[in-house]
């Protein structure tokens, strides 16, 4: 079952109990940007919006990238969980999952709403959004360690965090890059030994949909029990990556990556926090998923800068994303 074909989506919505006039009736849009998942959104003619995903076994990039789809069902969990926490309407409600053929519906962001990568592309960096992206996070990652006595057990299988980001992150990037090899080899063992608390996996503005000025978080399949110091070097490279593409508002980003970090408020795995920051800036230019923003020119030079920052790499945030803009 595909839910990309409107009328195997429908026929399927009908099996699962829906009101055959209102699906019929209702509009089907395929929403494309994710590379592994098939993504839906439908507009029922009572008002009400849905989003169903489909997880891929091969995601959708040029280099070979599988993943068993059944991982749609730890994102399904990853939601549960998070819809108990005090975030303020920053998750989209759960609505229902299906074991059978790997999808997940939840209710969909009304609009109006921007997705905030959009935004931060042509320039439009606002503190607010910055520091409710830290807060949130630092709140995940606190609450996280404050249940770990449950969550442990609940996530403690890794190995669609392998198979997602340690895989065709970081060891493919050593593969492309020699001369950082000890480094991203060292890092992937670092990664694997400190787990703490339930890490996110992929917190990132694509993943981020603004409405009414607040930022709601989407995307919880790579959610998993782990070090917490990989999330913030995930987010904190699309910060320091914007900064490279975009010289013009260099200054803007650097600063917004400063209140990242003072708005998650905790710096006790700093040090680690920078080591997986340079370990994705080269990710994202050597790894299996480029940023697709980023020129030949710019993921050459973001290469050259990480490989040469990875030599002596600074022990605080701060010092990182000042020595990232200075070698830009």
């Amino acid at each position: 079952m595909d839910i990309e074909d409107p009328a195997q989506l429908r026929a399927y919505l009908c099996e699962r109990g829906f009101d055959a006039a209102e699906v019929g009736h209702a509009k089907i849009n395929v929403l494309c940007g994710g590379v592994s998942n098939r993504t839906v959104l439908i507009d029922f003619s009572s008002g009400r919006s849905l989003v169903l995903k489909q997880a891929l076994e091969k995601l959708r990039v040029k280099a070979d990238w599988f993943c068993a789809p059944e991982r749609i069902h730890r994102e399904s969990a990853g939601l549960r969980w998070l819809s108990t926490l005090d975030l303020k309407g920053a998750i989209t409600p759960f609505v229902f999952e299906d074991l059978e053929h790997h999808v997940l519906a939840m209710e969909a962001v009304p609009q109006p709403h921007e997705n905030w990568k959009s935004m931060l592309l042509r320039g439009d960096v606002r503190q607010d959004h910055v520091e409710q992206f830290g807060r949130l996070l630092g709140t995940f990652h606190r609450v996280g360690r404050e249940q770990r006595a449950t969550l442990e057990i609940e996530f403690k299988d890794r190995s669609f965090f392998e198979a997602l980001r340690l895989e065709p992150y970081y060891s493919y990037s050593a593969q492309n890059v020699p001369e950082a090899a000890a480094f991203m080899n060292r890092l992937i063992q670092e990664t694997r030994a400190n787990c703490s608390t339930v890490v996110h996996g992929d917190y990132s503005p694509k993943n981020i949909l603004v409405r009414d000025g607040k930022l709601i978080l989407l995307d919880h399949e790579v959610i998993h029990w782990g070090d917490p110091a990989f999330d913030l070097g995930f987010s904190m490279t699309h910060l320091l990556s914007k900064a490279h593409h975009l010289p013009q508002a260099r200054t803007q980003f650097a600063r917004a990556a400063r209140q990242y970090w003072d708005a998650y408020a905790d710096d006790t795995c700093e040090e680690r926090a920078v080591r997986n920051t340079l370990a994705c800036l080269l990710a994202r230019v050597a790894g299996r998923s480029p940023l697709e923003y980023l020129n030949e020119d710019e993921r050459a030079r973001q290469k050259s800068v990480v490989v040469k920052l990875m030599a002596q790499p600074p022990q605080k945030i701060p010092a990182l994303i000042e020595d990232f803009v200075a070698c830009l």
